[in-house]
């Protein structure tokens, strides 16, 4: 069995590093505005991209550029711009759904990878964009059995891509799930004239809701406010089936997501993934995989439609369910490179020997670790206040624009 290409989500650098450092095999982000998520974030620009392919390349992880919201005419010459320097950078491939950006990547003999929004569901489909494209993403709704078919289909039939390869199916394998078929929603669009498939929802799914009989005026009585609020996807614990149905690439999903998260779920995945491979995947490492999930963004997990369910799982609260969460303590100052100390000063709240803390930053990434040794104003101290200057050791550099926070464990409603 080919392993599995874990792919992860890069919303800025702190992000990317974060996935670079914890095993990721591709990453995949946006440019600008054309992408479904170019308001959850802060996205690339197209000066990034070099950085981006650079920083990636050094350790062999590929490169997916997301160009997958509804194109109009007036964003033409702007997808001819993004594809013809995503191209000059070496940037791997591009994930669409429109046919426009899907032609113009072929013209400029870019690999394309269909996006879930396209709604690929039986082997027929396959075939048809396999004129076009050597990746895609299947639609959310399919089971693992009817997953598995479509990819013993392209085994059994040798449907190929325009590469020669076989395609090769992803499907999403962890993070936030939409109400919506594959992504496709209006709500956002006709609330707010803010269209979810140009990569503005304004999350209306998210919040509560009362339902009212309109000829009677009554209220009617709900379980759940949160009825279009769907639990975040996980796979983690069968994650051997999904192996077992063939597919090709898992992608976790969070680009609006902190760079904790993405190293955190990147991690897990990783373990997991590797665990399959050496035939050494057990419930006992699930169990421990779950809990280190659970610390970091989730609204409660459920296993999607993979596993032949027939209605969704909804959220219960509004926001996230994380067990964990980071406390701003301060920011970078400096990097003494000969010592391998970094120091911080603290802006917020106190920092003690034993706490969990946590670095992020553009090229750190984000580094999670127990404090076990500190100076605080060049004495060594058990406590560090507002105001106090720190040195840490550290095995990694920092740089000014990096943050320091404290993980505290965080009290989550029933």
């Amino acid at each position: 069995m080919q392993k599995i290409e874990l792919m992860a989500p890069a919303g800025n650098f702190e992000s990317m590093q974060a996935a670079l450092d914890n095993g990721a095999d591709s990453i995949y982000f946006g440019v600008e505005q054309l992408n479904m998520r170019a308001r959850a974030t802060i996205n690339f620009t197209l000066e990034d991209l070099l950085e981006i392919v650079e920083r990636c390349e050094a350790k062999n992880v590929r490169t997916y550029l997301t160009l997958n919201t509804i194109i109009y005419d007036h964003d033409l010459s702007i997808v001819k711009t993004l594809i013809e320097q995503a191209k000059q950078a070496n940037v791997t491939a591009v994930i669409a759904m429109d046919q426009a950006v899907i032609a113009v990547a072929r013209e400029h003999n870019m690999e394309v990878h269909i996006s879930t929004q396209i709604n690929i569901t039986n082997i027929e489909t396959v075939k048809f964009y396999a004129l076009f494209a050597d990746t895609m993403v299947l639609s959310r709704e399919l089971s693992l059995r009817q997953v598995k078919h479509i990819t013993e289909q392209i085994e059994k039939e040798q449907i190929k891509g325009p590469s020669g390869r076989l395609v090769e199916i992803e499907i999403f394998g962890h993070g936030a799930l939409c109400m919506a078929v594959s992504g496709k929603c209006y709500m956002s669009l006709h609330l707010h004239n803010s269209s979810a498939n140009r990569g503005a929802c304004k999350q209306n799914c998210r919040k509560k809701y009362t339902v009212i009989d309109q000829e009677t005026g009554v209220e009617m009585e709900l379980d759940n406010e949160y009825i279009m609020s769907p639990k975040d996807l996980c796979t983690i614990d069968f994650l051997d089936q999904v192996a077992d149905a063939g597919i090709k690439v898992l992608k976790i999903e969070g680009r609006g997501r902190a760079p904790e998260y993405v190293a955190k779920v990147i991690k897990c995945y990783r373990e997991a993934i590797d665990s399959i491979a050496n035939d050494n995947y057990s419930k006992e490492q699930v169990i421990s995989w779950m809990q280190e999930l659970e610390k970091v963004y989730n609204r409660g997990f459920w296993s999607g439609y993979y596993l032949g369910q027939k209605l969704g799982e909804w959220s219960k609260v509004s926001g996230s369910h994380a067990t964990q969460k980071k406390v701003y303590i301060g920011k970078g100052v400096h990097f003494y490179p000969k010592a391998k100390v970094g120091e911080f000063k603290i802006e917020a709240y106190d920092l003690s020997i034993d706490d969990t803390i946590l670095i992020t930053g553009p090229t750190t990434g984000a580094r999670e670790f127990q404090l076990k040794q500190m100076l605080v104003n060049d004495e060594q101290l058990l406590k560090g206040t507002k105001g106090d200057s720190i040195t840490i050791p550290l095995d990694f550099r920092i740089r000014p624009s990096d943050k320091l926070y404290k993980i505290v464990e965080n009290k989550v409603e029933a």
